[in-house]
């Protein structure tokens, strides 16, 4: 579980730089230039994330802290699916879930988060999922209050229509085939 922990502190600590720390970011990237900070930005956000990898994996054993109910299942899916969604629509100029969340990947994160906590009752997924819903939330927040969502293109419909889509087709593939194969775990039973 230290590995674990250690991992969320490096990849949401390199995360929350903006959030809590936007003037020392910022006179480092001065000091620094872009290139390099990016460049330590980077290997420190990968550390993290072969860190949580490698924590879960080792933690993940553990016996559920409680039972789930098993109708929270199909909120699972519902929440991911939709979490899927709305990181496609991060990346999709134009389209109506952009417009109206302003960030949809942080947006997204969150909903990952929620849906595996309702489906994970393990010290480690706890550890996991509640610390990405928490700093979703907070990024969230932090980004409406800085208002630094950039403007998104014009909305059109075609453009949300096709994140649906593409959205749903990758949250399939994920549950169907990639789920098994990455974390080990098929979320349809």
């Amino acid at each position: 579980m230290v590995w674990l922990v250690a991992g969320l502190a490096l990849f949401l600590g390199a995360h929350s730089a903006q959030i809590f720390a936007s003037g020392w970011r910022e006179g480092l990237v001065r000091r620094l230039g872009a290139g390099p900070w990016k460049g330590l930005y980077s290997l420190v956000s990968l550390t993290g994330f072969g860190l949580i990898i490698f924590g879960y994996g080792q933690a993940r054993g553990a016996a559920p802290l409680y039972d789930l109910p098993p109708v929270l299942a199909h909120f699972t899916f519902a929440l991911v699916w939709l979490g899927f969604i709305c990181v496609v629509a991060a990346y999709w100029p134009g389209n109506h879930i952009k417009l109206w969340l302003g960030d949809p990947m942080v947006f997204g994160v969150g909903l990952w988060a929620l849906g595996h906590l309702l489906a994970n009752a393990t010290p480690a997924a706890l550890a996991l999922f509640a610390a990405f819903l928490v700093w979703a939330i907070v990024d969230y927040v932090s980004l409406r209050r800085r208002s630094a969502i950039t403007a998104a293109a014009p909305a059109k419909v075609q453009n949300t229509v096709l994140v649906f889509i593409v959205g749903s087709i990758l949250a399939g593939v994920f549950a169907i085939w990639l789920h098994r194969l990455l974390i080990g775990v098929s979320p349809l039973g």
